[in-house]
């Protein structure tokens, strides 16, 4: 576990409650609609910038993807009532919407109309995505699962961050395409 993310257990600790990994998604949304918003609003500059930021935003965005996908949202479906399971398939169809978008993005020339339009439908489908997450299936997920498995869930989640580098400011390791690639046919056969 990387040292921001011992901080952020250790910090919920000393406050006395026990961190759960519905916390840690939310500071993740957070964090990557901030990051979204700043390359919306860059005006010109050095490309590095703007690459250095496309490089952030694609790591922290694969990462809590794969976070989501291999760790909460199984959990989520085993746990959740048949009527709440469209929450699921809705967040992995979004997130299949945010695999088309950002690598379209990342070969766009930044100074172009194109590239404006698409980091805009980025932000809006993160937005929305994000949004539905936290006022839908975080609150029936934090019900369904229960909150001693949310903290088993959340050092998993954790761990996952950590291996991949998102928890820092630097772009991962040479494993990170390993650790965030899911595997299509597990995913259709749960």
């Amino acid at each position: 576990m990387s040292r921001g993310s011992q901080a952020k257990v250790s910090a919920a600790r000393e406050m006395g409650s026990e961190p759960d990994g519905l916390a840690l998604l939310k500071a993740d949304h957070a964090e990557i609609k901030r990051l979204l918003k700043q390359l919306n609003e860059m005006e010109g500059g050095e490309a590095k910038d703007h690459e250095d930021l496309l490089n952030q935003i694609e790591t922290k965005l694969k990462t809590h993807t794969a976070i989501e996908e291999q760790i909460l949202y199984p959990a989520f479906k085993r746990a959740v009532q048949e009527g709440d399971k469209h929450l699921y398939f809705e967040a992995v169809e979004e997130h299949g919407l945010v695999d088309i978008v950002l690598p379209e993005l990342m070969e766009t020339d930044l100074g172009s109309h194109e590239f404006k339009a698409k980091a805009k439908v980025l932000l809006d489908l993160v937005e929305h995505h994000s949004e539905e997450e936290e006022s839908e299936m975080f609150p029936r997920a934090k019900k369904a699962i229960g909150a001693k498995e949310l903290r088993a869930l959340s050092e998993r989640m954790a761990e996952l961050k950590s291996e991949s580098g998102a928890d820092s400011d630097g772009l991962g390791d040479d494993d990170e395409d390993d650790i965030l690639d899911s595997d299509d046919d597990e995913w259709e056969e749960r």
